[in-house]
């Protein structure tokens, strides 16, 4: 299955028996700014039929780091309320065009369910051209999603600091240490040897940008295939935007480190690289 689907599309397949449009939008919290209620924005418009996922659910909740991978336990019983099914078709989106969708996108497909797939442009594309919403919740049937964890998909501490090439998803100005970081206590910078790949220049207007002008981005930055590459960001949410471009232009293997950021500079403050 694709890794993307167009607007077209997922309106040509609305009803199908085992479609399964998930609302992913997540919000970053920002300090000084109200922060906003992905799920209360959802209630007032959504494609018609989708479901929300609250990315701060899906995750450990034990956990002090934010939106770590759940258990397959739990994973598999909240995918199953949301009526995943095995056989399901999964289209996840979010408010924002591409941003907070990818990391559900990719947890399903390192749960094993290969039909997922992200909507080109999100919802925004989907308004602007004019196609139908819907309010209000929508009430599923439990689904029987099986969830079988793909470990080599998702990295660890130990793992990220012998990997070979990690890109960063984070803006260029926290990577070199000049922006703070929007969680606080957490201090800016990067690991060593990592290269800052922000995830919005992989985007335009809401859509993953071409292959071609992907495989340039990368090559600048030392990606060759057969080189494992391993995707961080703040928390593990555009990180996966990075594992998104990879898969489409073809480039394997790679990995997303879940503790991302938030994890590193806390465990790690001593290795903390500033500047380019």
């Amino acid at each position: 299955m694709s890794n993307l689907i167009s607007t077209a599309e997922l309106a040509a397949e609305l009803g199908a028996r085992k479609l399964v449009v998930i609302d992913a939008t997540w919000h970053l919290p920002l300090p000084g700014q109200p922060q906003r209620d992905a799920q209360a924005e959802y209630l007032q418009g959504h494609i018609p039929g989708a479901r929300f996922a609250n990315l701060d659910l899906i995750s450990e909740q034990e956990s002090s780091l934010p939106h770590m991978f759940p258990s397959g336990e739990q994973f598999q019983a909240q995918m199953r309320e949301i009526g995943v099914c095995k056989g399901s078709k999964v289209v996840v989106y979010d408010s924002l065009g591409l941003f907070s969708a990818a990391r559900l996108w990719w947890m399903l497909r390192s749960f094993g369910h290969c039909r997922a797939a992200l909507l080109d442009g999100g919802l925004p594309r989907w308004q602007a051209e004019g196609r139908p919403t819907q309010t209000g919740a929508v009430i599923a049937g439990a689904g029987d999603f099986e969830a079988r964890l793909h470990e080599a998909l998702v990295c660890s501490l130990d793992a990220v600091r012998k990997a070979p090439l990690v890109l960063d998803a984070r803006s260029s100005a926290r990577f070199r240490g000049d922006a703070p970081e929007p969680r606080p206590g957490i201090s800016s910078g990067h690991m060593p040897g990592a290269r800052n790949l922000p995830f919005d220049r992989l985007i335009c207007d809401g859509r993953l940008r071409p292959s071609s002008e992907l495989r340039e981005f990368f090559a600048a930055l030392g990606v060759r295939q057969g080189v494992p590459v391993v995707t961080s960001c703040g928390s593990g949410v555009t990180a996966a935007i990075i594992n998104l471009a990879l898969e489409e232009i073809g480039h394997r293997p790679h990995a997303l480190y879940d503790g991302s950021w938030a994890e590193y500079a806390a465990c790690c403050p001593s290795e903390i690289v500033m500047g380019e």
